[in-house]
């Protein structure tokens, strides 16, 4: 594998304990502020120092506590893109890149630097200074900056966290032509699910400091299988949950027992179930059907909102309130205390392990 990471780093009150491998395509750390992302950045480029592990880049050992290698972040071949970007301040556009093309050697600066300005459209920018260049400017001069360096790998620490929703749009884009043509493995931490959606094929979640097995992107969403995973894939509705047969489960916040289309793991923790899953029937015969209070009712252009108390469970629990996203004509009618039956098809019940 081009990246092979088995990561241990105590910090006092936070320990990253970690062990993943990334491919060659773009493999996304999925997670949390403070979670451990950007710290496994940093001890894969080399700027922390891990107290155990083994790390890999390429198929190369870039750090084994075991054997006492610890390569400097110059001899790793791995470009990093901090959120900061972090040029520096007092050399132009063009000096920045420079800087690295000299540092590597072998290279007529000139030409390389000339082709690296064609590829990353900054040609005409070569005399600005980091304050006199936007957001998407000093995006792509950082990437320059780090393809001057040939790496194997890339690594990208939420470059688009700090961009306006307008300018996240286009930036991203020319994100998504650099990764597409890069050869190796790149990796992207984020804790925006919808960016790891569409800049990436695979996933690694990571959640206090642990990591999760990588899977696909498809993967994650369709059956996240942890509730740390729904969480980051944008599922509105939880209940604590406890095996109850062999294809049922009491959801406790909930107060029913729901029918479950899958095989429900010994260690179950929760059921989710995604707001548009759940529908308003028309009667109690259908099946995983349970009768609620109308909490809330929102409208939107084309679809409503309708938040609901199942009856019998407590309004001040945490998970016991469900999110109802149906067609806005099916809730023209519904007010605020009537009462409703909610259905939930048995395979849309995601069961997940704590």
């Amino acid at each position: 594998m081009p990246i092979y990471a088995r990561i241990k780093k105590n910090l006092g009150t936070f320990r990253l304990d970690v062990e993943f491998e990334a491919g060659d395509c773009v493999t996304g750390l999925l997670g949390a502020s403070g979670c451990g992302k950007s710290m496994t950045l940093g001890c894969i480029a080399g700027i922390v120092k891990p107290d155990e592990g083994l790390i890999t880049v390429n198929g190369a050992v870039v750090f084994d506590s075991a054997n006492g290698i610890n390569l400097p972040p110059q001899r790793r071949r791995v470009g990093l893109l901090f959120q900061s970007y972090a040029l520096f301040p007092n050399m132009t556009g063009e000096q920045n890149i420079k800087s690295v093309l000299a540092l590597r050697g072998g290279w007529n600066l000139r030409e390389r630097f000339g082709s690296l300005a064609e590829k990353f459209y900054i040609s005409g920018l070569e005399n600005h200074y980091p304050s006199n260049l936007s957001g998407g400017q000093k995006q792509r001069v950082a990437l320059a900056r780090i393809m001057a360096s040939d790496p194997v790998s890339l690594m990208l620490d939420e470059p688009l966290s700090a961009l306006d929703s307008y300018l996240r749009w286009q930036i991203e884009g020319e994100l998504i032509r650099t990764i597409e043509d890069f050869p190796g493995a790149t990796l992207y931490v984020s804790h925006n699910r919808d960016e790891v959606y569409r800049l990436c094929r695979d996933v690694c979640v990571m959640d206090e400091g642990r990591a999760e097995p990588v899977r696909t992107v498809r993967e994650l969403f369709e059956s996240p299988g942890t509730f740390a995973s729904s969480l980051l894939c944008g599922c509105k509705n939880y209940s604590r949950a406890r095996k109850s047969g062999d294809d049922t489960v009491q959801a406790i916040d909930w107060n029913v027992e729901l029918k479950c289309g899958a095989a429900i793991p010994d260690d179950i923790g929760y059921v989710g179930v995604r707001a548009h899953h759940a529908s308003l029937a028309a009667d109690a015969g259908d099946e995983n059907a349970f009768r609620c209070r109308v909490l809330l009712v929102i409208p939107d252009v084309s679809s409503a909102i309708v938040n609901v108390l199942p009856d019998g469970a407590s309004e001040d629990a945490d998970f016991s309130k469900i999110r109802v996203e149906t067609p806005k004509d099916l809730a023209e009618d519904i007010k605020r205390g009537d009462s409703v039956t909610v259905t939930v098809k048995p395979e849309a019940v995601m069961l997940l392990r704590r």
